[in-house]
Order: structure tokens, then sequence, then C-alpha cells
């Protein structure tokens, strides 16, 4: 059994935390240099111009991509041959991104409790912690920091099965046209379908963490982000809502099984900042 200190974990979720608000993921990056290149509309070459030049300064000078540092989703795969020492799993995360965002000047946006006084917690903690059992005796860590406008855009809905592929994409457009200009396009969509109510947000979420470009591994659903990527890109809403050929930058898909009864659907909406980071310790 191989031991990982809580010490080591809360340095490595402080470091995650400011990298990725302030470096831009490289599959990333090259999304957006292929978009600009394919955009024809005059407004949206600019928009991609200054979402460039504002990717790069922010990686130059360490400060952050947007002014909302979101709340921290942390993913978390725990090989199974792995013992936390001197602390627990949780409270080593919720430290490091306590330290991270105090260190890393970030803006705290996490209210204790929702409709009372709402009072900040100061500290961007607690995390959203979803962990992982794994083979193997190493922990890796991912980071996503998630905006209050791209989590106030995303959706979920109860389908059932007859609705089929045409009912998931129907609703994924939907979304899109109804609340995806709040996102600041161009987007990433990250789809979940199928698990349980419970469940299916979590996998749209996760589909985010999955490089741009590199589609599912199963041929049906590659397939389909194929097809709901050109089906975005001509509804013309364009970056930043202002019109244009590029309104989103990919598509991921994941799927998981689910009840005979039920086809539940997910969209975790994200704006053109898709910040993440993933370290192995």
């Amino acid at each position: 059994m191989k031991e990982i200190s809580a010490s080591k974990i809360t340095d490595t979720v402080s470091r995650l935390c400011r990298e990725a608000n302030s470096v831009l993921p490289e599959d990333v990056l090259r999304a957006l240099e292929s978009a600009y290149k394919r955009e024809t509309s005059g407004s949206g070459r600019e928009i991609f111009e200054q979402i460039l030049k504002n990717a790069r300064l922010a990686g130059q000078k360490d400060i952050a991509l947007c002014q909302d540092t979101g709340i921290a989703d942390v993913f978390i795969k725990l090989g199974q041959n792995v013992a936390v020492s001197g602390g627990t799993l949780k409270d080593a995360v919720n430290s490091g991104v306590a330290k991270g965002y105090r260190e890393g000047y970030l803006r705290k946006s996490v209210v204790a409790e929702p409709l009372q006084l709402r009072t900040n917690t100061t500290d961007n903690t607690p995390a959203n912690l979803y962990i992982e059992s794994v083979a193997g005796d190493n922990i890796e860590i991912t980071v996503l920091p998630k905006g209050g406008g791209t989590e106030n855009a995303s959706a979920l809905m109860m389908l059932t099965p007859q609705a089929g592929w045409q009912g998931v994409k129907d609703f994924v457009l939907e979304t899109v046209k109804a609340k995806g200009i709040n996102a600041c396009p161009p987007l990433v969509l990250g789809i979940g379908i199928g698990g349980s109510f419970s469940t299916v947000a979590a996998l749209a979420k996760k589909a985010l963490l999955r490089p741009l470009g590199e589609g599912s591994k199963d041929p049906f659903y590659r397939e389909k982000e194929i097809e709901l990527l050109a089906e975005l890109n001509a509804l013309g809403i364009g970056p930043m809502g202002l019109g244009g050929d590029i309104t989103a930058l990919g598509v991921n898909i994941e799927f998981a099984p689910c009840h005979i009864a039920t086809l539940p659907a997910a969209v975790s909406m994200q704006c053109h900042s898709l910040r993440r980071k993933t370290k192995n310790i």
C-alpha cells in the first residue's frame, strides 16, 4: 500500500487551482485558433483575436483568464492501493482550494447557504468533489473551475426512451438557443446521457475533461458529437452571441447505463475558456 500525505494533495490542488485559472489547455487554444481561421464574420474574427490575446496574456502574466474564477470542481481518480495519511482526502482537497484561491488572488465565489444570508465562505470552499476508484497506486487530480454564467446556462431533462437521440438533440439545441448566449460563446458542451437523475449532470461535467478533438471511443456517440456540433454551428449565434459561423468549439458526450423506463440527459455548458488542469501524484 502506497501512502500519499494529505499535505501533498493540498499542495497539488492549490497549484492546480492557480494554473487552471491562468493557463488555457493546449487543446482549447488549438480549437480557438482553428475556429478563428474558419470564422468569416468580421465581428466574430475580432472577438476571436481578443479571446486569444487574453489567453496568451493570462498565461504570461499568471493572472486569471476571467474575473469569475468559478467554483472548484475537483475530479479524483483514486488508486485502490493508495492510503491518504495525515488527514482525510476531502479536507486535503478543500485546504488546497482555499490555499490556491488565497495565494493566487482568485475571486472567492462560494456562499455557505443558498437562500437566506448567502454569506461568502471567503476561501472558495467547499469544492465539488467527484471521486472514482481505479486500479493502481496513484492519485490523478483534475481541477475544473466552473463559472456562474456557464452553470446557469446548463440544464437537465428526464426524457422517456421513445424520445431517442432526436429528443436528446432537440433538448440540447433548445438549451443553447435559450441560454447559450449567456455562457460566453463559442461554447464547449459536455453532454451526459443515461445514468440517473442524480448522476447524469456529473456525467456531463466529466465530458468536459476530455480533450477537444478527441472523439468518443464509441463510434455511435462519436458520430453524434460530430452531428450535434455541425447543427450548433448552423444556429448562427456566433462568438459572444453577436453572430457568426462558430457557436461551439466542441461537443463531448459521455454515456452510462440507465433504467429501462428512463432517458436522462444533461448539458454542462462551458464558455470558450475551458479551464482544467490535471496532475498525477
